[in-house]
């Protein structure tokens, strides 16, 4: 398992234009961005069409990445969700040549590696139940299905600038709670 200190190096690397950085990256992160394309796209084929554009993506836009102290799993998982919500709004279906980054093989997680997932899945959920309700809901609708702030300010029946506070917050009680 690679820390956020390796990920920041092989997107560094990424940014120079070193293809097994980009392999070693997508074999790293692979299994997490599918999954967020997966949940957005809902479709396993268009999320596989969009994992393939997301690398392709970090290869084009790895010098935009700036060390903040954060993680960079945040910056990758931002990129596949944008991306991913970006192809579900113009319904494109479109496959993309990888030729020009080379080719990468999906690598399925060995059972450390399907474990620590499981441990760190059980901690986000325990993040989760401490938020109220209304809350988790809007920030997995936001965050994971891709709806817009002001559909969920609709759906919750509050105002915009109420729901963009809900999820600021409940983000920050997120990271508050992981951060234990």
């Amino acid at each position: 398992m690679m820390d956020h200190k390796d990920i920041e190096e092989l997107i560094g690397k990424v940014a120079l234009g070193d293809r097994a950085a980009l392999a070693v990256l997508y074999d790293a992160t692979s299994g997490k961005l599918f999954s967020v394309c997966l949940r957005v796209l809902k479709n396993r084929s268009d999320a596989e069409d969009a994992l393939q554009d997301v690398y392709l993506r970090i290869w084009a836009k790895a010098d935009k990445y700036a060390v903040t102290g954060h993680s960079p799993m945040t910056w990758l998982i931002t990129v596949a969700r944008n991306l991913s919500i970006d192809r579900l709004r113009a319904g494109k279906q479109g496959h993309v040549d990888l030729d020009s980054v080379g080719e990468l093989v999906e690598k399925r997680p060995g059972p450390e590696a399907a474990s620590i997932a499981a441990s760190e899945q059980r901690r986000i959920r325990a993040c989760f139940e401490e938020l109220p309700q209304d809350r988790a809901d809007a920030v997995r609708s936001a965050y994971l299905d891709g709806t817009t702030y002001q559909a969920l300010a609709e759906r919750f029946d509050v105002p915009l600038n109420t729901m963009r506070t809900w999820l600021r917050r409940s983000l920050i009680s997120l990271k508050e709670c992981l951060s234990r």
